[in-house]
């Protein structure tokens, strides 16, 4: 299996061999359970085992290459007690997904959506009805008002 290494700005990325920064962080961000990591640490320090409980399906493996490469990036930082948290840097990460998540609630409302034929009018153009679930719902339920 080969060995995977932590995606870097100015540096050849899987999809790119610009080294461009945007192209690095995508990178990052694609890696499995990485943003579900970030979300984990958003508001505080946690410790492996904590993030393996609220992370279902996520084994310890995958888990600590994951923090790794958000330890080698400057996202996330290994505290004395063994618990991980985010740096400046990772939470400023957190703004920017913050704007990403606005953007994308924006386009799954003007997207068109597939219809079924009862909510379409008779001899009429095809209506969306879908409601788009905007994360309000999870967010209320965790308390919390950012990402």
């Amino acid at each position: 299996m080969a060995r995977s290494t932590t995606p870097e700005p100015g540096k050849p990325v899987r999809g790119s061999t610009t080294g461009r920064p945007l192209m690095a962080a995508l990178d990052l961000l694609g890696r499995r359970w990485t943003l579900r990591l970030l979300w984990e640490l958003r508001d505080g320090p946690l410790g492996p085992r904590a993030i393996l409980a609220n992370c279902e399906g996520l084994s310890s493996s995958v888990l600590y290459r994951r923090i790794r490469d958000l330890e080698r990036s400057g996202l996330a930082q290994r505290l004395p007690d063994g618990s991980y948290l985010l740096t400046d840097l990772g939470r400023e990460l957190g703004e920017a997904i913050s704007a990403l998540q606005r953007w994308s609630v924006k386009w799954a409302r003007s997207s068109p959506g597939p219809v079924s034929s009862s909510q379409r009018p008779p001899g009429g153009a095809q209506r969306s009805a879908r409601t788009v679930d905007t994360g309000e719902q999870e967010r209320n339920a965790c308390g919390r008002s950012h990402w």
